[in-house]
């Protein structure tokens, strides 16, 4: 098997991507916020009363997996989970006035992370990284949508 060249664009690319998950982390971690928590987190507020079913479609991520966030977040009085009005077998999620107050801290951790990730390059270079990543998304978006896998 190649072993991959630590200079190469991919192992480069791989190494930020665990630079950058660890320094979020670190910082969620500093103000209480779960790694996981945030997109749930920036969803209700902009728009609270959503079902579990729409949440694990906007996250894209299973049912299960968000009862089990939704759990912990409600123990901690982030969210909330409340009977629809109109229709009493869907359960809704809305945001606390303490999840408002830990999304606000989750959108300084990511405002710090980006200032830090794209500190000392220029607004023309950010333009060019831009559309190299936009590439790089619509790419796999490509193969993925080829074989069926989206």
């Amino acid at each position: 098997m190649k072993e991959l060249d630590k200079d190469s664009l991919y192992f480069i690319f791989l190494e930020i991507l665990r630079l950058h998950y660890y320094r979020t982390h670190v910082l969620l971690e500093e103000v209480g916020i779960y790694p996981g928590q945030p997109p749930m987190l920036f969803i209700l507020n902009k728009e609270g009363g959503q079902s579990q079913s729409e949440l694990a479609e906007k996250l894209q991520i299973k049912p299960s997996t968000i009862t089990v966030m939704l759990k912990r977040m409600e123990k901690e009085g982030i969210v909330e989970r409340r009977k629809d009005e109109l229709d009493q077998r869907i359960t809704r999620v809305y945001i606390t006035e303490k999840g408002r107050k830990l999304c606000d801290e989750a959108i300084k951790v990511m405002d710090k992370v980006q200032d830090e990730c794209f500190a000392n390059i220029t607004a023309e270079e950010k333009i060019i990284l831009r559309r190299l990543f936009m590439q790089m998304r619509d790419n796999l978006n490509n193969v993925l949508e080829e074989n069926g896998e989206i």
